[in-house]
């Protein structure tokens, strides 16, 4: 697959770890997933995709503490002023110098995570409820028990039209400033400048481990919650 264009001069640089993209598309299918498991009244696939995505939203909370420099939160997440200044240009043909995400698109980052992290801890505490299975559960007010399913509803939609959100942002991108934000995810590899430095990548044995504490620490959520 070629790498997107950039500006004169510039070079492929990978930008994006396989651990990242992985998650990423992962997160695709599972939210696809969930999404058809609900609608079919597959309830049992619904919950284990549902673990699976929690598994996978804690290694990502890891690796943007330690991951690779374009994975780490104090990397991509600006001040909301910056991403608003980034937005006065949507519409402006220039060529993609960011080497992660740019300053919106961190927020944006950080939206999603959050709905996805939101939706399904509760989606977990509204099972372990109904199966009368969580050991917290019975520490829990009727009335909390109650707004915490009614969360898990509003979190969907919150989570839906987000990724709409997403998913106009990236193809305004493409058709407005001929950025293509989608194709870098995919290979890693993005044209850049060869004056701007390859971000530095976190060794794969590393996120091996952060993958497996996510996935014990899931694992309890599951158990306990």
């Amino acid at each position: 697959m070629p790498d997107p264009p950039g500006p004169v001069g510039s070079c492929p640089v990978l930008v994006w770890d396989l651990p990242t993209r992985l998650f990423h598309w992962l997160a695709v299918l599972l939210v696809a997933g969930a999404y058809a498991s609900w609608w079919l009244n597959w309830m049992g696939w619904h919950v284990r995709i549902g673990e699976a995505l929690l598994a996978l939203l804690l290694f990502r909370l890891l690796w943007g503490c330690f991951g690779s420099e374009t994975a780490r939160f104090r990397s991509f997440l600006a001040s909301p002023a910056a991403a608003l200044r980034h937005l006065r240009h949507l519409f402006r043909r220039e060529a993609d110098l960011q080497v992660g995400h740019n300053p919106a698109g961190g927020w944006m980052v950080l939206l999603l995570l959050a709905l996805m992290l939101g939706e399904t801890l509760s989606g977990i505490y509204v099972n372990n409820d109904m199966a009368d299975k969580g050991p917290f559960t019975a520490w829990v007010p009727v009335s909390i028990a109650n707004a915490i399913q009614a969360l898990h509803a509003i979190l969907w939609d919150a989570l839906l039209a987000a990724t709409a959100l997403h998913v106009l942002a990236i193809a305004l991108y493409a058709l407005a400033k001929g950025q293509n934000l989608l194709l870098p995810m995919l290979t890693g590899r993005k044209a850049l400048p060869a004056r701007i430095a390859a971000p530095r990548l976190a060794p794969a044995m590393l996120a091996l481990l952060l993958l497996g504490v996510g996935a014990a620490a899931a694992a309890l959520l599951m158990a306990y919650l």
